[in-house]
């Protein structure tokens, strides 16, 4: 819902514009990420910090958070400075791959909040506290880098990538921490994909074209072919037109045509 709210309120607010591409981006970033969503497994039933801890010790998790990590110094230390004025992937993109970190943190201290008031001794848990210090990091990480692409980019375009580009990390991420995958069956598995390139179509049409003026008014004479130059006539004192007697009929005078 954020992501048409945004565009919406961007518009009227702010006086921000999307054209026909952006709209129609937008839209298939939607129904991409919905397609996901629905075909996303659901998440495997851990009730204790016991079993969060667990999961994150698995050598697959923790492969995929220490790529996420090298990527997100990456963008942070290198990409940033050099492109992320320009590109509006760099600072979202530096959001999204926080977002696994901050969205594992509140799963994790939802299992303790339940713990807590069920007596358990969460408090005395380390993870509890690894937790909260990973969320709070995360989330300013994530607001600092957001509100430096909102100060730069049209909010219009940061609100829909943002979204796509979180909710396909966080699942990936949840997909991977839970191995949800394991139980994925063909359908799912083709709809994920699915849904994905449709999101990756969404995004290309509202980063790709956002500098065009199209709209359903103009639509007409944006895709009418542009009319053939007129000839350029360089020497003006030689004669250039003569009318062609073998096709002109018997009794049509000749005439010559001089520029001077």
């Amino acid at each position: 819902f954020s992501v048409p709210c945004s565009a919406i309120l961007s518009s009227y607010l702010l006086g921000e514009r999307l054209n026909l591409l952006g709209k129609l981006g937008c839209l298939l970033s939607l129904v991409g990420s919905t397609v996901m969503v629905i075909h996303a497994p659901e998440d495997e039933e851990v009730t204790t910090l016991e079993e969060m801890t667990s999961k994150l010790k698995e050598p697959g998790f923790l492969a995929y958070a220490a790529i996420l990590l090298v990527l997100c110094f990456l963008l942070i230390f290198y990409l940033a400075p050099r492109y992320g004025q320009s590109n509006i992937l760099v600072y979202l993109t530096i959001c999204s791959v926080i977002g696994a970190f901050s969205v594992s943190s509140v799963k994790g201290l939802g299992i303790a909040i339940k713990g807590f008031f069920s007596g358990q001794p969460v408090l005395q848990h380390p993870l509890t506290w690894i937790l909260v210090i990973t969320l709070v990091a995360s989330i300013t990480t994530q607001i600092n880098y957001l509100n430096k692409s909102l100060d730069i980019f049209n909010t219009s375009l940061v609100f829909p990538i943002y979204y796509v580009l979180f909710t396909t990390i966080v699942i990936t991420t949840s997909i991977i921490l839970f191995k949800e995958w394991v139980t994925m069956t063909v359908v799912d598995i083709i709809g994920t994909v699915c849904g994905f390139l449709t999101i990756i179509l969404g995004v290309f049409l509202l980063h790709a074209f956002k500098d065009m003026d199209v709209s359903i008014g103009n639509l007409p004479q944006v895709l009418q072919n542009e009319e053939p130059a007129p000839v350029t006539r360089d020497d003006k004192n030689i004669l250039i037109e003569v009318d062609n007697s073998s096709i002109a009929p018997e009794d049509k005078p000749k005439v010559f045509m001089l520029y001077t």
